[in-house]
């Protein structure tokens, strides 16, 4: 039997600093999960239910080439662009955060069919978050509402797919108009999919086609946004275990736990990591840098 995590409310001033901002925030939030660091940036990512094959390979291979980047990918746990946005970032190692369009209790998490990944995103470290109540069943308008949520938590918003009239596109005007930045991939001139897209880059959206691109945009220098595979290639098996673990800081004793390695080779692994300048400890955790 699945054991769930406790659900909690968030007040006004525990809300992410980046939602704050926003001229009509939530009265209350209910969070199930962990919520990544602030200082990390903060990506949501949208799209079509009825996605092609090219968004899909998009979407995957523009989030894994974040791996080992302090990002965090936000996201409504919908079918389609959503779900695969979910799926990618924790193959990637990457924090996530769920915005259903529900209440996050599972008896009426939508949709039945990704509850099983609300599990996994919870387990991984990320969190659900809704301003519904947890019992609170999914409704037309309450996925317009948490829009707003998503492109008011985010630093930036990628529309992956999206035709010309849909919610997608709501979430992208909404992170412009809180002064968010939007991304866009291009896609073919023929798939009404990429419509959305290329009315957004006709709006001013920065177009994103590789890895480097996205990082770029969300503000990493170009030394930064060297690829993950270069960057740790000189790294033993231990050590790339330790980063892969790193996707959100952790005590030293938890990290040696998780490891499941030998205490004194765990310790010299994060010595010699810290040595690199890949990670960092401070006030009781171990960070990646």
């Amino acid at each position: 039997m699945i054991q769930y995590s406790i659900m909690r409310t968030l007040s006004p001033k525990e809300f992410p600093r980046r939602l704050r901002e926003i001229p009509d925030p939530p009265e209350k939030l209910w969070v199930e999960g962990a919520l990544p660091p602030e200082t990390h940036k903060w990506l949501a990512v949208v799209g079509s239910r009825r996605y092609s094959h090219y968004g899909k390979e998009a979407c995957e291979k523009l989030i894994a080439g974040l791996y080992g980047r302090p990002v965090v990918v936000v996201s409504g746990l919908a079918l389609g662009i959503d779900g695969i946005a979910h799926r990618a970032a924790l193959e990637a190692k990457l924090p996530c955060v769920a915005v259903p369009g529900s209440g996050i209790s599972r008896k009426v998490l939508h949709p039945v069919a990704n509850r099983a990944l609300a599990d996994a995103i919870v387990a991984a470290g990320g969190a659900l978050l809704s301003e519904f109540p947890p019992d609170f069943r999914a409704t037309l308008y309450s996925f317009p509402q948490r829009n707003r949520v998503m492109a008011g938590l985010a630093d930036a918003v990628l529309v992956v797919e999206a035709e010309k009239k849909s919610g997608t596109l709501i979430t992208a005007r909404l992170a412009s108009e809180y002064n968010r930045d939007v991304l866009t991939v291009p896609g073919s001139i023929f798939s009404g999919a990429t419509e959305g897209p290329h009315l957004l880059m006709r709006l001013g959206a920065t177009p994103v086609r590789t890895a480097e691109d996205l990082l770029g945009a969300l503000g990493f220098s170009p030394e930064e946004t060297e690829s993950s595979a270069n960057r740790y290639e000189d790294c033993s098996a231990e050590e790339i275990k330790i980063l892969e673990l790193l996707t959100i800081p952790m005590e030293r004793d938890a990290l040696i736990a998780a490891a499941k390695l030998p205490v004194s080779k765990t310790n010299a692994v994060l010595s010699l990591l810290e040595i690199k300048g890949f990670i960092s400890e401070s006030m009781g955790e171990v960070h990646l840098k």
